[in-house]
């Protein structure tokens, strides 16, 4: 369980929330874990219990169906989401996809899908990494080309969480080729739309539990009034919402490190090794020790860039530099903790083969470490 005595981002009201979220992942979570390793998804029926307990999507204004509270709600659920290993895409729609619909949509736009994705009737994916392009945004070649009032969608995406489940897309296309990055917009594909194919359910070194899937769209027809926010203002809308994203991974990331430490501390206090603990190695007890004080400066460094943003300050390169530093920290951290595993930490049934194999993915996703550096040095 996480030490959360000495946090500085959270109120009472956060923590009182914090006993709800672990009561709910307690039922309707953990005990199911393998099974969505297995299955390759978590089933809509684990969304409807955390949008029964308010857990999906907190902040949406009341004005709009919510609850109205702040990001730090959020950031509790990915703490404790990424404690108890799980890799469903439960922060993606309350972290990411969710300040789209609020900020961006038009009155109809928030009424047909805020209130299902607050209750978890409705799932939503984005869909913006295509097989031709990673980190390179500006080089989508998906169109959403204009006929009458409509849009003709024709492209593939590829790596898309909640591909599987999605309701609804956020589709990332050109609307006008011609203009770069200025011709890209957000036009919103539902699932039961003609022309909209989900592909595999792609098979992947680790977060299993995951639905991340190919996505094509064969002259998909849309109304024009589908485009989310401004039209070719994609690419800015994109930008506007990287602060967050990538807060939202560091979190995760800093829960994760923090649920493999505490493994390889029970493991090596419980293990022994020439009549001894491995724990009371030197080696062992020195390795721990650099963990604790990186995972120590970790979560100071995680209050202070969540109270930043609950302020309206966090930059786009402070929220690089958390992503990266804290994505970096955990994979040293997972790894450390697998070496003092020994054998028994490369086999699946214990729990730091499975937050090895989901922590590799976070330095890639939501923009690579080097992308991280680049965009930090950029502000130097």
């Amino acid at each position: 369980m996480l030490d959360t005595s000495y946090r500085t981002a959270y109120n009472e009201d956060h923590e009182a929330f914090r006993d709800t979220v672990r009561k709910v992942l307690a039922e309707h979570m953990v005990p199911y874990l393998d099974q969505h390793e297995a299955e390759g998804i978590v089933p809509r029926e684990a969304w409807k219990a955390l949008g029964e307990a308010g857990m999906l999507c907190p902040t949406v204004s009341e004005e709009n169906g919510g609850l109205g509270l702040d990001f730090g709600f959020n950031c509790v659920l990915a703490e404790e989401l990424a404690y108890i290993g799980t890799s469903g895409g439960f922060t993606l729609q309350n972290d990411i996809t969710v300040n789209y619909f609020e900020r961006l949509g038009s009155d109809e736009q928030r009424a047909k899908y805020l209130p299902g994705m607050i209750s978890g009737d409705i799932i939503t994916a984005i869909a913006m990494t295509e097989p031709g392009t990673g980190s390179d945004l500006q080089g989508i070649r998906t169109t959403a080309a204009e006929d009458g009032n409509h849009l003709v969608i024709n492209g593939s995406k590829t790596y898309i969480t909640n591909g599987q489940n999605a309701d609804v897309v956020i589709v990332v296309a050109k609307t006008d080729p011609s203009m770069g990055a200025k011709g890209t917009s957000l036009v919103l594909v539902d699932a039961n739309t003609p022309g909209f194919e989900r592909g595999r359910n792609l098979d992947k070194i680790g977060q299993h539990s995951a639905d991340t899937s190919e996505l094509f769209f064969s002259d998909c027809r849309v109304p024009k009034t589908n485009i989310l926010g401004g039209e070719g203002r994609g690419f800015i809308h994109l930008m506007e919402e990287l602060p967050q994203e990538r807060l939202s991974i560091a979190v995760s990331a800093q829960g994760g490190a923090q649920r493999a430490f505490d493994e390889a501390v029970k493991f090596t206090k419980d293990r022994k090794a020439f009549g001894q603990t491995v724990f009371d190695f030197q080696n062992t007890k020195f390795t721990l020790a650099d963990l604790q004080a990186k995972l120590q400066v970790g979560w100071a460094h995680l209050d202070w860039a969540i109270k930043r943003h609950l302020a309206g300050e966090l930059t786009t390169d402070e929220a690089s530099s958390a992503k990266l530093w804290h994505t970096e920290m955990q994979w040293e951290c997972v790894d450390a903790a697998l070496q003092l595993h020994g054998g028994a930490g490369y086999m699946n049934e214990y729990a730091i083969a499975r937050l090895w194999r989901d922590a590799r993915v976070q330095r890639i996703y939501g923009g690579t470490s080097e992308i991280m550096k680049e965009v930090i040095s950029r502000s130097i």
